[in-house]
């Protein structure tokens, strides 16, 4: 027995017996980098006995929470685990051939265990440094490659959010070319019923005219039209010949966008060959799960005239500093952080990891392998038709690809969509009592005989599928460009060369998985294995967003859950989880006030004050959500000036609809006076809307609806460990006050809001939502809170270790910094001609990325080291930024050349180093190897220092031809 055992049990440790049989496989300790001995030692370097007296040095008393939250207590992985999967087993996987735009897929096996799987893939940052990101880049090349092929458009982006926000950012795009006076944006009735709410509201919020009717009907007048918008095949399947009508548009001075099919558009004729002006639509069925609406990587395609119009990012090949060919992120990219509330559209966000997995699956099946999925599907679709109408129904005389809309014999509609659901399908229902049907890739022989059945009305119908499929076939094999010609997409066919593509390119790529992201504003944290591993399981990854709700209890509790722990989290009445990215938060949480504001007779209230230090995406956000842009200055320390903001406030008493201010501040200060902030706003009529990118600092220590704000957006990708995949997916749902509930975003199918629908499904990306769920559940209300400290005590470490190197540019009234620091590089151009950028590439050659550069202050290096890193890890990168402060004082001191000097020419590539010429003053020991930890295990950047004005001067944005280089050839 125990010496536990064979104490009296009156004398026991209950407390101690409690600790002993709790899980041990706790996820806390995992999550949180500092041990307990690494987190005393930095406590006593930045001068305080606990972490509790750091926190209380950083954060103003009159904000903290003095509750701790009430989510529970933190969990073994192994239980909790198995927890979800109980959760998830209330969903019901049904075969839903609804369609709509959402289509089961078989994701190559190769492409989900070495892409969607893998942390090198999923754990990336956006790639703004392009010499370590040369990998994804390639594989958003080969997307936009793939898109331009397909579209017959010379000019494709590396993605965007989903179709329908694609959707209204081409009709934003064509009042943008358009003149002044047109306003009007015409949308085909058979569009995608969700593709026109979103369209709706963002057309609502700009002041766009948008009118749904029938396009194939004469239009009278096109004088204030700035595009149509029509659907490719339509909404119910109908394949049709656009020519005319485009021509009819173009005649009238108006532009026109096409939402298309990408399957079908391996064997029909493309929007480009019809002459239309924008392409727009969803990549998901190339290999990408439904996961209840996301998330999926959305495309757009356009002609080269309208390249600098074009929202999102584009990936150009450019070269570098020895003229070899390189990639990086192209002109427009960033506009929205350069131009703000000037800027054409508030979206930096790609759908990155998914617009991978859909341009592998284009290179792993190439042209051939695509168009075999497309006619097999075609084939299983006429035969389906062919056994319909055997039976007597009507499925139309247009040409089909895949869906069919079925007028019923006699049949009562609900009687078939029983007798489909009995057999494990679900169909599409329409408010006239017709039938949808969607096959896609999975779709079998029985499966169509099985489908048949439901329309036969209970009788036997015995049927021969392959005979069907050969009766009147519909001749729709019309297209006459040639598709995905490049060699990329000919070469990687069998698994073990894919699977070396895959790695050849993930090798190029710096990850979480190589070393810590110091960004600061990102937060760029451990994407723990237990909270990715559910996102395949089948239970989430295969249902349609529009299957019946009796089908997705599990979600519903998933989202029931995940909302009112972020409600306990922020403070706040209720959460929306439609916005699928920050952009998309920031544009709801703004779209509620406005509404609000509309409700008590008060829509005359559109000036929204925005500090100079706010993310550019906040300008960007007000101007698309229908407001004016007010700037309020900040004060030497960082703060927003309170003196000005009174100025505005009262200059626009009258019109004020809000404030939208980042807490911390974008400088990585709690500011004394954000209370004062909020009751001034109030006083004068508006409303306060948090940008929540830091909210990694506030989670158990302080609430957003506590300090006086009445809407927040949370970046899950951020805070709760949605991973960034190379710079997507996110989410960015939104939490609001009492008085905003009723302001949240509608259903897109069933929108019974003043808002309307910001995103193409009801809950954004739900796929995902399960990473932030098991976080959330295995950390806990301690382990949250536990992170925040942690999170605020490693900046403040960190800053502490630069000092004397660097300065610390901002700091709080008690000399603390929050979670985030800037670090002052701008006095190094004038003592030894280096520039940040120059300190960002070199710190590849020690292995890691750069932290965020020049924002908010330019000239300046934001750090953010998240809790989630240990404190070797720290050290280590803190150990490379002195180290790269003394070969700056090497220059200074004339013991370096001013111009060729490490700095100059990092990153150092091996091809550089092992050259048979190396003429630089410096050794290549000291390019290669600065500090001695590099020799155990070194990340190479693959190209050199990239020219990226050259790049946007010589603009190339698909796959160049094999025979050439980067030779400038214009898109």
């Amino acid at each position: 027995m125990s010496e536990l055992q064979t104490e009296p049990i009156e004398t026991r440790n209950e407390a101690h017996v409690d600790a002993m049989l709790r899980p041990s496989d706790t996820f806390v300790r995992r999550h949180i980098g500092p041990s307990g001995e690494d987190v005393r030692a930095m406590l006593e370097a930045v001068g305080v006995d606990s972490l509790d007296e750091l926190v209380d040095q950083t954060i103003p008393a009159s904000i903290r929470l003095r509750e701790p939250l009430k989510l529970g207590e933190p969990r073994g992985e192994h239980e909790l685990l198995a927890e979800l999967k109980s959760i998830a087993a209330k969903n019901v996987v049904m075969r839903s051939l609804i369609g709509m735009g959402y289509h089961d897929t078989i994701i190559p096996p190769v492409i989900q265990r070495n892409i969607l799987e893998n942390p090198r893939w999923y754990t990336q940052y956006t790639p703004y440094q392009a010499e370590i990101s040369q990998g994804r880049l390639e594989a958003l090349l080969n997307f936009q490659t793939m898109i331009a092929d397909l579209i017959a458009l010379p000019l494709a982006n590396a993605s965007l959010l989903d179709e329908g926000t694609a959707a209204a950012e081409a009709m934003a795009m064509c009042r943008s070319i358009a003149e002044a006076r047109r306003n009007a944006f015409l949308v085909a009735s058979d569009c995608h019923p969700q593709t026109i709410a979103v369209v709706r509201t963002r057309a609502e919020s700009m002041g766009i005219d948008v009118r749904i009717c029938d396009l194939r009907m004469p239009i009278s007048d096109w004088q204030d039209v700035a595009g149509i918008l029509l659907q490719y095949p339509t909404t119910d399947g109908r394949i049709v010949d656009y020519s005319d009508i485009i021509a009819a548009a173009h005649a009238g001075g108006a532009l026109a966008v096409m939402a298309a099919d990408l399957l079908a558009l391996t064997l029909i004729t493309p929007p480009g060959e019809m002459s239309a002006d924008i392409a727009v639509g969803s990549s998901q069925r190339f290999g990408v799960p439904m996961g209840y609406g996301g998330p999926h990587a959305a495309y757009m395609a356009t002609k080269s005239e309208h390249a600098r119009r074009m929202p999102g990012r584009l990936v150009g090949i450019s070269r570098d500093a020895h003229g070899n060919p390189a990639l990086r992120l192209a002109i427009q990219t960033r506009e929205q952080h350069i131009r703000r509330e000037k800027a054409t559209s508030n979206i930096c966000t790609a759908q990155v990891l998914l617009a991978i997995m859909a341009s592998m699956f284009a290179v792993y099946h190439g042209p051939h392998g695509l168009r075999r999925i497309a006619q097999r599907v075609h084939g299983l679709t006429r035969a389906l038709a062919s056994g319909l109408q055997r039976l007597g129904h009507d499925i139309g005389a247009a040409p089909f690809f895949d869906t069919l809309r079925i007028r019923l014999n006699g049949l009562p509609a609900s009687a078939v969509h029983e007798a489909a659901r009995g057999a494990g399908y679900n169909l599409r229902e329409y408010d006239d009592k017709t039938v949808g049907v969607s096959l896609d890739e999975t779709t079998t022989r029985e499966d169509v005989e099985k489908i048949l059945g439901a329309f036969a009305g209970g009788s036997t119908f015995r049927v021969n599928v392959d005979e069907l499929a050969t009766i009147d076939p519909s001749q729709i094999a019309n297209r006459k460009t040639e598709i995905l010609a490049h060699p990329v997409f000919n070469r990687y066919h069998s698994e073990t060369e894919m699977l070396r593509y895959i790695t050849k390119l993930q090798s190029r790529d710096l990850s979480l998985a190589q070393s810590m992201i110091p960004l600061g504003s990102c937060t760029m944290k451990l994407n723990a294995t237990s909270e990715m591993i559910p996102v395949t399981w089948p239970e989430f990854a295969r249902l349609h967003p529009f299957a019946p709700a009796d089908q997705a209890r599990g979600y519903a509790k998933l989202f029931a859950d995940l909302e009112t722990w972020l409600a306990e989290i922020t403070g706040f009445a209720a959460v929306s989880l439609q916005p699928n990215a920050g952009s998309q938060g920031e544009y709801a949480g703004l779209l509620a006030i406005r509404a609000y504001h509309a409700s008590r007779n008060e829509a005359h209230r559109d000036v929204c004050l925005i500090p100079t230090s706010a993310h550019g995406t906040n300008p960007a956000s007000a101007v698309i959500a229908g407001f004016k842009v007010v700037a309020v200055a900040c004060d030497e320390n960082g703060n927003v000036d309170v003196a000005d903001l009174k100025k505005k406030a009262a200059q626009h008493r009258e019109n004020l609809a809000g404030l939208m201010i980042t807490y911390p501040s974008t400088h990585g200060v709690f500011e004394e006076a954000v209370k004062e902030i909020c009751r001034i706003v109030h006083e004068h009529g508006g409303q306060v809307y948090m940008d929540g990118a830091n909210m990694n600092a506030q989670v158990g220590l302080c609430r957003p609806g506590d300090i006086g704000a009445d809407v927040c957006h949370l970046n899950l990708h951020k805070t709760f460990c949605i991973p960034h995949g190379g710079g997507g997916p996110g989410m960015g749902p939104i939490a609001v006050a009492r008085q905003l509930v009723p302001f949240l975003p509608g259903d897109p199918i069933g929108n019974d809001t003043s808002v309307g629908a910001v995103s193409a499904a009801h809950h954004g990306s739900a796929g995902i939502l399960p990473i932030s769920w098991v976080y959330i559940a295995l950390m806990g209300a301690a382990g949250l809170t536990r992170a925040t400290q942690v999170a605020i005590l490693n900046a403040n470490y960190m800053a502490r270790r630069l000092e004397g190197h660097y300065d610390v540019l901002f700091k709080g009234s008690r000399g603390r910094v929050a979670h985030e620091f800037i670090i002052d590089c701008r006095d190094f151009e004038k003592s030894a001609g280096i520039k940040v950028e120059d300190i960002a590439k070199r710190l590849m050659d020690y292995g890691f990325h750069a932290p965020t550069m020049s924002f908010p202050v330019p000239g300046t290096l934001m750090i953010e080291p998240t809790e989630s890193e240990s404190k070797a890890e720290l050290d280590r990168f803190c150990d490379a930024m002195i180290q790269i402060r003394e070969e700056i004082r090497a220059i200074e001191h004339g013991k370096a050349d001013r111009a060729d000097n490490v700095l100059k020419n990092s990153p150092h590539t091996i091809a550089a180093l092992v050259s048979d010429t190396w003429c630089h003053p410096y050794s290549r020991e000291q390019a290669a190897y600065p500090l001695p930890w590099l020799r155990e295990g070194k990340f190479w950047p693959s190209v050199a220092r990239i020219d990226n004005p050259w790049g946007d001067r010589n603009l190339f944005c698909t796959c160049p031809p094999t025979d050439t280089e980067a030779s400038g050839s214009a898109v």
